[in-house]
């Protein structure tokens, strides 16, 4: 059971891939560990998990980050079902600002996502009953929240479908491009 650390084409954006030790009873896999992500050169702690729990499959959130006072980085992974997951680089000065990537994160794949501070982040469940799990550097502070459109035009982002369910709030975030 190991963790291996991949950098994504978004500056300081890392793909965590989780082995697991498999036999007869099923699996085992590490999902964190403080000091293979320091070996790795991430100094990431978290503070909180929360899960997001989506009935419906092609439900949307995103896109949302923190600002300041309030950033946060986040550890993301899929641990049930199936999601495609965007993260969008909004750093001012950023190599890779206004770029996107998106990325299949399954509990199949055991895959996570390192998302850096000012970075947008959303997905789309590709199965009904996913539920994505998030880790968090900070404590949450709700007056840091923002959100732009996922369907912005100045960013272009691909969605593999329309969403079939998305809040009302997610729906109306004003574009941000």
């Amino acid at each position: 059971m190991a963790l291996s650390f991949t950098a994504l084409p978004l500056a300081g954006l890392v793909q965590v891939a989780s082995t697991a030790a498999e036999d007869a009873r099923g699996a085992f896999a590490r999902s964190f560990c403080r000091t293979e992500f320091a070996a790795a050169g991430h100094d990431f702690t978290p503070w909180q998990v929360s899960l997001s729990e989506n009935h419906a499959r092609h439900t949307l959130r995103g896109m949302h980050w923190q600002v300041a006072p309030g950033e946060e980085v986040k550890l993301v992974r899929c641990i049930r079902g199936a999601v495609h997951d965007v993260v969008l680089d909004l750093r001012p000065g950023s190599p890779s600002h206004g770029r996107h990537v998106g990325v299949a994160l399954s509990a199949t794949n055991r895959l996570a996502l390192l998302i850096p501070r000012g970075c947008a982040h959303g997905f789309l469940t590709l199965t009904a009953d996913a539920v994505v799990e998030y880790m968090m550097d900070a404590p949450f502070a709700p007056g840091c929240a923002r959100g732009l459109r996922w369907n912005d035009p100045a960013f272009g982002i691909a969605w593999p479908a329309a969403p079939q369910v998305i809040s009302e709030r997610d729906a109306t975030w004003p574009d941000h491009g």
